[in-house]
């Protein structure tokens, strides 16, 4: 929910107008075939499961379904693997006969026979399973798609269990945009931005939510998540933040967090825009969580012209000097506040991080420096945040050298690549006992909005000087990155962070069957050799 042109689409300027609140060959001669064997796991007595010939590619490293995986014959058939790195295939006229495969993943690579092609022969044979082997060159590990129907579509049909029990409201979900993510009360809350719908192109634009369990360790977030949304009377995902008397326009929220009201009970918040369009904004504020009504509601309303002084992004609570702020920026954590209700909702109470010393409209930053000529960085009131965008910025005009910069790192693969950010989370992590910074990347080079970033640095406002690329996605967006702290394991070794999956902003019109516009869920282990930079 990152109110930009770089998250979302034609749709939602339609839903405004309306005010409608996812083994390689080695050449002719000798082409490998994929291993086949009894599909044992299998109910028995399933005669429908029988029809299907199993096709299942899995990671080469660590044995685990991959999911997302394209398998396209040569006649331009695509199939694509669900959540457990399935296919469940019954071509009629490509049964038991030999059948190649080309094989494409995101940040996957199969290896090329003689000719160049990355793919596979296989007889698909009804009841039997056929194993493709693929080679990780991602550095996180992709695990599932979050949201969506039919994300194990194809293990169903195959007759496999589910690795998880339904939620007892699904929701009737068919894509979302954008996830906050924050514990309240015992319970994860959920919310997205649009929100698609399989009986109309139009959905839901006015915020989705859900709850679930706070997750134990037990639970493995490779399997998925059963979201308990809050539903309509259909069983369709209801708006969270309804406001029927101002009904035109889609409201997304953002900054989504928990402060303490003047009683010191827990509150949960959001920043929210009312927008018209992508780019025309009719109303924002700050907007508190109704328990009893389970609906958000706008408590304070924000000049349009006020850009920084309220929640956004994905925010931290930090203490420092014996006080709590409530840390927040897109991804650099670059304004602050007092971490209480009263004060989030007052606008002078608000600091950002800059080392601007003037800041004027359609005019180059000046920026405030030391007796050594260094930028002076520091917490003030009057000027906007400095970030990514306006450090490349600097760099470029020869204002501010690319080793001064705070959120502006160094590839560590190559010295002459710096990252300008796009959005994501930082978060402490015990693990690696440093600040960790998850986010997409403007500008990369297989795509436009589709690779990851990871960088570490001794504070919440940096300086992230290096960072390693740790997912890509060829010519599709990944965008609005969070890290979801609450989802780590072994004392922060293990960490599980998830964007929106989309062709918008690609320039690629083939969109992928039901993963496209989903949330889709990658692992990082921190122990990995390639992450321990200086």
């Amino acid at each position: 929910m990152i109110f930009s042109s770089c998250s979302r689409t034609s749709r939602v300027i339609a839903a405004a107008v309306l005010g409608i609140a996812c083994l390689s060959a080695s050449g002719p001669a000798g082409l490998s075939q994929a291993a086949a064997e009894d599909a044992s796991s299998r109910k028995p007595g399933e005669a429908k499961a029988a029809l299907y010939a199993e096709i299942r590619v899995i990671d080469a490293a660590t044995g685990r379904g991959v999911p997302l995986v394209e398998l396209e014959t040569v006649n331009h058939l695509r199939f694509v693997t669900d959540n457990a790195g399935r296919v469940a295939f019954n071509e009629p006229g490509l049964m038991d006969r030999e059948v190649f495969f080309t094989v494409r993943s995101h940040g996957y690579e199969m290896k090329k026979d003689g000719f160049g092609f990355p793919g596979v022969r296989i007889i698909p044979q009804a009841g039997r399973v056929a194993k493709i082997e693929i080679t990780r060159r991602n550095i996180a590990e992709r695990l599932c798609r979050l949201t969506g129907e039919g994300c194990y579509r194809d293990t169903l049909l195959l007759g496999h269990k589910l690795p998880h029990a339904d939620a007892p409201h699904p929701g009737l979900v068919a894509g979302q945009d954008s996830v906050q993510a924050v514990p309240y009360k015992g319970e994860i809350y959920w919310f997205w931005g649009d929100t698609l719908r399989m009986n109309y192109p139009l959905g839901l634009f006015r915020t989705a939510g859900a709850k679930t369990a706070v997750p134990s360790a037990p639970f493995d977030p490779a399997v998925g998540i059963a979201f308990d949304y809050f539903v309509d009377k259909t069983g369709f995902a209801r708006a969270m933040m309804p406001l029927p008397e101002r009904p035109e326009g889609v409201i997304w929220i953002d900054g989504v967090c928990t402060v303490p009201d003047e009683r010191g009970r827990e509150k949960l918040i959001a920043h929210y825009s009312r927008r018209k369009s992508l780019t025309k904004e009719i109303e924002h504020g700050i907007a508190v969580f109704e328990d009893e009504k389970a609906v958000f509601v706008p408590v304070k309303e924000l000049p349009l012209e006020e850009k920084w002084r309220f929640p956004h992004g994905h925010p931290v609570v930090v203490e420092e000097g014996g006080k709590k702020w409530l840390l927040c920026g897109l991804p650099a954590l670059n304004v602050r506040v007092p971490a209480t209700l009263k004060e989030v909702l007052d606008p002078q109470r608000y600091e950002a991080f800059t080392c601007a010393a003037v800041v004027e409209k359609n005019k180059p930053i000046t920026l405030k420096t030391n007796s050594d000529g260094a930028p002076l960085w520091r917490w003030q009131t009057d000027l906007p945040p400095l970030g990514s965008e306006q450090e490349a910025e600097l760099v470029q005009a020869g204002k501010l050298k690319p080793e001064q910069t705070r959120f502006y790192p160094v590839s560590t693969a190559d010295p002459k690549e710096r990252v300008r950010l796009h959005s994501g989370s930082v978060r402490w992590n015990e693990y690696r006992k440093r600040w960790i910074m998850l986010a997409g990347q403007v500008g990369g080079k297989s795509s436009l909005l589709g690779e990851v970033w990871y960088a570490e640095a001794e504070h919440p406002t940096g300086p992230f000087k290096t960072a390693v690329k740790v997912v890509t996605h060829e010519k599709y967006s990944f965008y609005n990155v969070c890290h979801h702290a609450f989802l780590d394991r072994d004392g922060g070794r293990y960490i599980h962070f998830e964007g929106t999956y989309t062709s918008d902003f690609s320039g690629n019109p083939d969109k992928t069957p039901r993963y496209d516009y989903n949330q889709v869920l990658y692992r990082l282990d921190l122990d990995s050799a390639v992450l321990r930079h200086p």
